[in-house]
């Protein structure tokens, strides 16, 4: 029904609520694990928005003219869309990548606004969803589907494609930069803490509860956000952080940039120091004392590990071992790590297989229970360890026998207890 028409509720100029909470009734309905979120959003109309954008109290901005010319069914694809960048805390990532790679300006924002639409709209939008017109997609720009938006920011600079892209305004919401027509922290109609982290509980139960029916995007985000928050989680990012940021670590010399030094010799060029982004080596125990539940932990915290350092899951490889290594696997997703093992436990094994891959790694990080021989010599690298939760052993163990390992890491190794 367009404005002004008969039986349409909305006057020329005003917002078509009639028309947009239809929009997100029909996006309920196709997505209803999301219906939580999409009814926590209060939309707020405004004649500076382009489209429809969201500020991180949870607010949806909404241009009349955009809700009078678009279809209703593009526009409940617009509504999932916008909703999952607060789901998805894209205006925190944002924030954190920018300080951590350094990106100012509008133009990176605007970039980090890009990344997220492809972090999304790679699974959104089909099953009853259309498609908006203008809706970026990995394909258009050329690039895999499936990535997170750290890693598409990697991916591509703002060429001739994306300069036609500019138009693109999802709001603070998406890229963390505060807009003009955000009402604040103290402005009416947002969320507390409390309520977006009530939101996102239910929405992961939501998806958990459907693992057949939601694509692997949103069962990715749900697994992480339904996982309960734990404190060693803040402590093993910290301690992988002090280890890749000590002195010498990621550093390499370079003569494109020479040494200050050099003045003090006249006729001799030093090398200057070149920081290079750190690489972490994750080796994770598999042997027979460790439960799958404990490796699934495993498999979170190499993701959590790839964040500390920036994102950069190209820079850390895992090694899967118990009395021997396995292969040295990149990370691309998680998920599709190979954890292979179950028998006896010598991480020592583990230890000479990163330490002689190419090239070495910055950081060593092992997840494991503990029970464990452990290299007689400190690594050249920085090492982090995070102990599983012990069992107790058996009264009849004899700990004076020779064939006893403690579990107590060395001195040399950063210890964080997980769980």
């Amino acid at each position: 029904m367009t404005p002004g028409a008969p039986g349409s509720s909305a006057l020329p100029g005003s917002l078509d609520r009639e028309k947009l909470f239809a929009a997100r009734l029909h996006a309920a309905r196709v997505r209803p694990y999301l219906a939580t979120a999409l009814f926590a959003l209060h939309p707020v109309p405004s004649r500076l928005v382009p489209t429809m954008a969201v500020d991180r109290h949870w607010r949806c901005y909404v241009s009349p003219a955009f809700v009078d010319r678009t279809p209703l069914e593009e526009l409940a694809g617009v509504w999932v869309h916008e909703v999952a960048h607060l789901l998805r805390d894209h205006h925190g990532r944002s924030d954190r990548v920018a300080a951590q790679r350094g990106l100012t300006g509008p133009g990176e924002r605007l970039r980090m606004n890009i990344a997220a639409d492809c972090e999304i709209n790679d699974d959104v939008f089909g099953d009853g969803l259309a498609r908006p017109e203008g809706a970026v997609e990995p394909g258009l720009l050329g690039l895999p589907e499936g990535e997170l938006m750290e890693d598409y920011l990697r991916m591509f600079r703002l060429g001739s494609y994306p300069q036609s892209l500019v138009w693109l305004d999802c709001g603070s919401g998406a890229d963390g930069l505060e807009r003009q027509w955000d009402l604040g922290a103290d402005g009416a109609y947002g969320l507390t803490d409390q309520e977006r982290d009530a939101v996102r509980f239910r929405v992961a139960q939501g998806i958990t509860g459907r693992p057949g029916s939601v694509p692997r995007g949103w069962r990715r985000w749900a697994e992480e956000a339904f996982h309960p928050p734990q404190p060693w989680r803040d402590l093993l990012g910290a301690a992988v952080r002090s280890a890749v940021s000590s002195a010498g670590t990621g550093g390499d010399h370079t003569y494109g940039r020479p040494s200050r030094r050099s003045a003090s010799l006249p006729g001799v060029v030093l090398p200057g120091l070149r920081r290079r982004p750190p690489r972490v080596s994750v080796i994770i125990d598999t042997s027979g004392s460790v439960s799958d539940a404990e490796l699934g932990s495993a498999l979170l915290e190499v993701a959590a590990i790839a964040r500390a350092v920036g994102g950069r899951r190209d820079l850390v490889s895992v090694v899967s071992c118990d009395a021997a290594a396995r292969a040295v696997h990149p990370l691309c997703r998680a998920e599709g790590i190979p954890l292979l093992g179950g028998g006896g436990t010598d991480l020592r094994s583990g230890f000479t297989k990163v330490l002689r891959s190419r090239p070495q790694p910055d950081a060593i990080v092992v997840l494991t229970d503990g029970q464990t021989p452990w290299p007689d010599s400190r690594p050249p690298c920085r090492t982090v360890v995070g102990l599983f939760p012990r069992r107790r052993r058996a009264r009849s163990w004899d700990e004076d026998s020779p064939d006893h390992m403690s579990d107590t890491p060395p001195d040399w190794a950063r210890v964080v207890d997980i769980g």
